[in-house]
C-alpha cells in the first residue's frame, strides 16, 4: 500500500502549506501579498494531490485486475508458447514458396505495366507541351502579320 496509504505527497505538500500559512502572520506586511498567493497555490496543490491519489485508488480498486501468482504463471506460459517453433514439412515450405513466388511475379508484371503506362503518359505530356508551343508560335506569327499589315 505504501507510506501513509500512498498519500505521502499530499501530507508533505500539506505540511508545507501549513508552514507557509503560519509564516503569513510572522512576515512583514510587504510580503503579505506574495505569501497569500503562495499559500493559495500550495493549498490548491494539496487538494489536487489528494484527489489524484483518491482517483488512482478508485481506479485500481475497480479495474478488475487481479495481481496473483496465477496471472504471472499464465503470462509466462503465453510468452513461452509464443516463442515455440512449429514443425512444418518441406512440402509445405515449398508450396508456400511457390505461392509467394507466383504472387511476386504477378506484382512485378503489374509494376511493369504501370511503368509502361507512366512512360506513355509522359510522352503524351511532352507531345501536348509541343503542341501548345506550336499554337503559341502560330498566334505570335499571326499577331506579327497583323502588326505588319497595319504598318503598310
Amino acid at each position: 500500500m505504501g507510506y501513509l496509504r500512498n498519500h505521502l505527497a499530499t501530507v508533505v505538500t500539506g505540511c508545507f502549506a501549513v508552514f507557509l500559512s503560519g509564516m503569513y502572520f510572522y512576515m512583514p506586511a510587504a510580503l503579505n501579498q506574495l505569501l497569500l498567493v503562495s499559500v493559495t497555490v500550495t493549498w490548491f496543490l494539496v487538494v489536487i494531490c489528494y484527489l489524484a491519489q483518491k482517483s488512482a485508488d478508485w481506479t485500481k480498486k475497480h479495474s478488475g485486475h487481479t495481481h496473483t501468482a496465477h496471472s504471472h504463471s499464465h503470462a509466462y506460459e503465453e510468452k513461452k508458447s509464443s516463442t515455440r517453433i512449429t514443425n512444418i514439412s518441406l512440402e509445405e515450405l515449398n508450396k508456400f514458396r511457390e505461392t509467394f513466388t507466383a504472387e511476386l511475379n504477378e506484382l512485378k508484371g503489374e509494376v511493369k505495366l504501370k511503368d509502361n503506362e507512366i512512360n506513355r503518359m509522359r510522352q503524351e505530356i511532352a507531345n501536348l507541351e509541343t503542341l501548345v508551343q506550336i499554337e503559341a508560335l502560330k498566334t505570335e506569327l499571326a499577331n506579327l502579320k497583323a502588326a505588319a499589315a497595319k504598318k503598310r
